[in-house]
């Protein structure tokens, strides 16, 4: 039969016989000749009448294992390639396969895009090497099969520090312990002076510190923090980047010597990027360790997916994003705890509005986030000592808005979402980001936005001193109607007068 024509021949052995049937199917549509088996001695009785260019195998099987049979196979014809599956890795099997002529090695489970490009790449690896045998003298088939023998323990090598990065995340019970591992493990397998995991996305136009480690060998995570330009890019670009040599010299701050630059990715979108760099001349990393990052990020990415569908999801996500207004509010002194007042008296108002149990969790949630769109306001504005220019103002009444995205890129949350992005409001349609007007606004963003005028007023700001308490609730009732909803305003000043509320603790 003519060479382009021949249907490889695949054999499948594996005690379970659900995974003999999908892959079976798979692969026959994908042109291959399949045969199976259900142990290593039934393989062995195909093996001495059927012709077979590649075998899959398990380990652990009756009657005869998957050693055994990747033994058998070694010895009796080594042209045949044995690709071992196992769901429960060790060091001991890892071994005992590189003995045995074994050129790959997958974990369970293995989805069957993985099994073929397995398939696929060790036939091409098996006609070179038929060809080689064929061609070549004893000596040099002795060397290349040192050099494949040499391959394989990198390759358990490699297998292993996979295996443990996925059973590393695998294991965290929080977002906040995912960032956490993702730089300690950037540290320890680059071996890295510093890491980072910066925010910055779509919504957040400036790099913003979530987590950051350094080493004893640089004074603090400022020595290896990375231009926000080079960050962008990488946000950008969605790609990996390592920057070295020359380049380096040209784009990055002393003492850095090398950079890596790795986008991470949540529901399809970058959220954020992690980088690393070292300052020591005789360290520079290389495209393998830009490889282990960026196989840490999408793994710290599916952890966080799967925290957010399957753990706890309001606790884990929402305590993420409450960590980043936490980091955000204490950069500026006079904001410190602001949102967690706000949050406690927009409940309050809920209460004694009668808003369902349901409403009052939105209100919790919402009231703690609705300043987190600040995080993609330059510091220059957000801190600012002084007025706001026109044009400071118009950036300020963005936050809303990236606030609202920030919180829908994770899919979530749609009512929480409008509560914050209409915060800003008003009762007569003078408010933004919509202009919305009275029962046009959400009923919960009303409360919300009293709460949140009623502390920032009475709190203190870095360009004016806080206000009289009396002076602030009369500012309130003044603008009932026009600004906010009577009727919350209503419910304000009774809580107020009853003294039933606590009153702001601003600087």
């Amino acid at each position: 039969m003519d060479a382009q024509h021949h249907k490889e021949t695949l054999l499948f052995v594996d005690d379970e016989e659900n995974i003999l049937d999908i892959a079976s199917e798979y692969f026959e549509f994908k042109g291959f000749q399949v045969l199976t088996a259900s142990n290593g001695r039934e393989a062995v009785r195909v093996l001495e009448t059927e012709r077979v260019d590649c075998c899959f195998t398990d380990i652990n099987m009756p009657e005869m294992d998957g050693l055994a049979l990747a033994e058998h196979i070694h010895h009796t014809d080594n042209t045949i390639p044995v690709i071992v599956m196992t769901g429960y890795p060790s060091l001991d099997n890892t071994i005992a396969t590189l003995k045995n002529g074994v050129v790959d090695f997958l974990i369970k489970p293995v989805n069957l895009e993985q099994m073929e490009l397995a398939v696929r790449r060790v036939l091409r690896q098996r006609r070179l090497f038929v060809e080689n045998i064929l061609l070549q003298k004893e000596v040099e088939q002795k060397q290349r099969l040192e050099k494949l023998n040499r391959e394989l323990v990198y390759k358990v090598e490699e297998l292993n520090l996979v295996n443990r990065i996925m059973s590393d995340f695998a294991a965290m019970g929080s977002t906040t312990d995912v960032f956490r591992r993702v730089v300690d493990m950037t540290i320890e397998v680059a071996h890295a002076d510093g890491a980072q995991f910066l925010v910055m996305n779509e919504h957040v136009a400036q790099p913003f510190e979530v987590v950051s480690a350094a080493t004893g060998s640089v004074i603090g995570v400022e020595a290896i923090r990375l231009p926000e330009a080079l960050v962008a890019s990488v946000v950008g670009d969605e790609i990996p980047l390592l920057v070295d040599g020359c380049q380096g010299k040209d784009i990055l701050p002393d003492p850095v010597r090398s950079a890596l630059l790795v986008p991470m990715k949540i529901r399809g979108k970058v959220f954020g990027v992690l980088t690393a760099a070292v300052c020591r001349d005789d360290l520079h990393f290389s495209e393998k360790d830009l490889y282990y990052l960026s196989y840490i990020a999408r793994n710290a990415a599916r952890s966080i997916e799967n925290l957010a569908l399957y753990e706890n999801i309001y606790q884990n996500l929402f305590s993420t994003l409450y960590a980043f207004v936490n980091a955000l509010e204490a950069r500026d002194p006079y904001t410190q705890q602001h949102s967690e007042r706000v949050a406690r008296l927009a409940i309050l108002l809920g209460q004694e509005m009668n808003c369902t149990p349901e409403e009052l969790d939105i209100l919790h949630f919402s009231g703690h986030l609705h300043d987190i769109g600040k995080i993609g306001i330059r510091d220059d504005i957000l801190l600012k000592r002084s007025g706001l220019t026109a044009e400071e103002y118009e950036k300020i009444k963005e936050h809303p808005q990236i606030g609202a995205n920030i919180v829908g890129q994770l899919g979530l949350w749609d009512r929480e979402k409008d509560i914050i992005r209409y915060h800003h409001e008003h009762y007569d349609g003078t408010g933004y980001p919509e202009g919305l007007q009275g029962e046009g606004i959400p009923f919960l963003s009303r409360i919300l936005a009293v709460a949140d005028v009623f502390d920032a007023m009475a709190s203190g700001r870095a360009y004016r001193k806080k206000i009289e308490e009396a002076v602030v609730l009369d500012a309130i009732r003044e603008r009932a109607g026009t600004h906010f909803d009577p009727k919350v305003v209503e419910t304000l000043l009774q809580l107020h007068q009853e003294g039933r509320f606590p009153p702001p603790s601003g600087a």
